[in-house]
């Protein structure tokens, strides 16, 4: 009797739990802005716009919902940034070798979950309280690149699904950006993807395992490369993708398809 009166009391404490938000999950095909730099308020045709966290203000944000825009927040979870009003909360052991082509920004220690738990968390929290619908997780890809950590590939994986669950928990809709070689697998629990430079380097297929789930792909190239824009855009439309062409500053310029 007083096991069946606790399984009662159990099942009457979940349901009185508030229900899970609905994480936003966006169309294959939905259109999009990104700028990083010098947003200036300006309320974009696309329907998704993805900026920096740090520099958008909660009335921005509030300003582009309430012309029924989505908004994401732009947060990098595997380096450090010199230029972050957090930056000191990341201790010395956790900070790496440099990140080679962007000035004061070193390779995070991504192994360290726990460490790093505390100040992620904070990001994430503080993107919520902007009012964000969602975060784009940036430099995912550490296991690949010379941080000045023996980074594996599971130690990677382990920390982007970390990380997924820390944003779901907040009904934070998250991406997957780049590193084709977890879309397989990480399709199911991820919202949508993003991905810079997959034309010209090749491998935009990889991520048609978004696509087969329902879920966006926002597919970034870059005026440097001087790829065939036409080209491009019919790629995008065969995969079903939201194509973009931009400046590698991320401000405002845009061109979009078709060509």
């Amino acid at each position: 009797m007083l096991r069946l009166l606790a399984i009662v009391f159990a099942v009457l404490a979940l349901a009185a739990l508030p229900a899970r938000a609905e994480i936003w999950q966006p169309e294959p095909g939905v259109s999009f802005q990104w700028i990083l730099q010098g947003y200036d308020g300006t309320v974009p045709k696309a329907k998704v716009i993805d900026l920096d966290m740090f520099e958008t203000s909660a009335i921005r944000v509030a300003n582009l919902k309430a012309h029924n825009k989505k908004v994401i927040c732009y947060i990098s979870f595997g380096s450090w940034e010199n230029w972050r009003p957090d930056k000191s909360n990341f201790p010395a052991a956790v900070i790496g070798k440099k990140y080679d082509g962007w000035a004061g920004e070193r390779w995070l220690d991504i192994r360290q979950i726990a460490t790093l738990a505390p100040i992620f968390e904070a990001r994430l929290d503080k993107c919520k309280a902007k009012g964000f619908d969602a975060v784009e997780p940036d430099n995912l890809d550490s296991y690949e690149n010379d941080t000045g950590f023996a980074i594996t590939k599971a130690d990677q994986l382990a920390f982007i699904n970390w990380l997924a669950d820390a944003a779901h928990a907040r009904g934070l809709s998250i991406g997957l950006k780049n590193v084709p070689e977890f879309a397989p697998q990480l399709a199911a629990k991820f919202d949508w993807a993003l991905t810079e430079d997959c034309y010209d380097q090749r491998w935009c297929g990889q991520m048609k395992s978004f696509i087969s789930a329902g879920k966006a792909v926002f597919a970034v190239e870059y005026t440097d490369n001087l790829i065939n824009f036409k080209k491009f855009c019919a790629r995008a439309a065969e995969l079903k993708f939201s194509p973009l062409l931009k400046r590698r500053s991320l401000n405002a310029w845009t061109k979009r398809c078709p060509a």
